[in-house]
């Protein structure tokens, strides 16, 4: 009798232990979405489909990357806030997203309080850039023109509310300039007008500019950071050409929706640090002109809500709108 109680407790056990399995199973089999809200080809697109393989192998499931562009990220933003709680969808963002918060008060959700920040993946550095026939050669010399012909020096953005026209907005109001704003729906419109010498200046991520200043058809005239690129160790920081303490480095990092329980953002966290610091990972980064930094959930919330402020400031001095 008591060998049959063994038996059934065993095979309990084994019913039990073959149904998690199941369980796990089908759970792995559900393909983890990284929701990328800007177009192939940024740099938000390389930290997606970088990660997202090697998050794969060390989850044992699959992983895509989904563009969903548009309404400068808000689209793709809100399809994570809307996304069930379980993991199975991370959005994978940048400052924009902060920005928005203040450009567009009317949205349907709040980028800060509904998304979990689990980690940040990256530091990303923007350069002040002009084309040659402009004549300048320092953001100093750029100043100078700008004082010497108020309102007749123009600047390119993607569009309004991207790190590229809130950094040159910083800038503007540190350095007192009169700047006229052109903007244009996505980069590559913006640096074809830059490179026939349409408009006169910029502020555009590393990636972006550097084949362009290594083909001499881009000048670079400062970095927008605290420190100097390896990448152009020669160009000074604004703030070493004395124009202002001006630091427009943007940070990249994942979230995922609100409710999506600790142990698992935890879980996250921990595996796409470990990511970080791979060789591959680094290389593939810093070639990029990205710097590869993780955080803990805690760390990278403290800085998002920092930045919403900081942002929110410049918004409101410079009185921008969303279009």
């Amino acid at each position: 009798m008591a060998s049959h109680s063994i038996s059934r407790r065993k095979a309990l056990a084994l019913l039990a232990s073959a149904t998690c399995w199941q369980a796990q199973a089908q759970s792995n089999a559900t393909p983890l979405r990284l929701m990328v809200p800007f177009t192939p080809g940024t740099g938000i697109d390389l930290i997606a489909r970088t990660l997202g393989p090697r998050l794969s192998q060390r989850l044992n499931r699959p992983v895509v990357v989904e563009n969903r562009a548009g309404a400068s990220g808000n689209i793709g933003t809100e399809a994570v806030v809307r996304a069930a709680p379980d993991g199975s969808t991370l959005l994978v963002s940048v400052n924009t997203l902060v920005m928005n918060r203040s450009l567009y008060p009317q949205l349907n959700f709040d980028p800060v309080t509904d998304l979990e920040p689990v980690s940040q993946t990256s530091w990303g550095q923007l350069l002040l850039v002009t084309h040659p026939q402009s004549g300048m050669k320092t953001a100093t010399d750029l100043v100078q023109t700008a004082r010497q012909r108020p309102g007749q020096i123009n600047y390119a953005s993607p569009g309004v509310g991207t790190p590229h026209h809130l950094s040159m907005e910083m800038f503007k109001n540190t350095a007192k300039l009169f700047l006229v704003h052109i903007p244009y729906r996505g980069t590559g419109p913006a640096v074809t007008d830059l490179l026939g010498g349409q408009v006169d200046t910029m502020f555009l991520p590393i990636h972006v500019a550097l084949p362009h200043i290594r083909s001499g058809r881009l000048i670079a005239l400062a970095i927008g950071s605290n420190k100097r690129n390896p990448l152009l160790p020669d160009l000074p920081t604004l703030a070493e050409q004395r124009l202002g303490d001006v630091n427009v480095d943007m940070w990249f990092g994942i979230f995922a929706p609100k409710g999506t329980p600790p142990d698992m953002v935890q879980m996250l966290n921990r595996e796409i640090n470990q990511l970080l610091l791979g060789d591959e990972v680094k290389k593939a980064f810093l070639s990029q002109g990205m710097d590869p930094r993780g955080s803990t959930p805690q760390e990278f919330a403290q800085l998002v809500q920092r930045d919403a402020e900081r942002w929110a400031r410049v918004v409101k001095e410079q009185g921008i709108k969303a279009e």
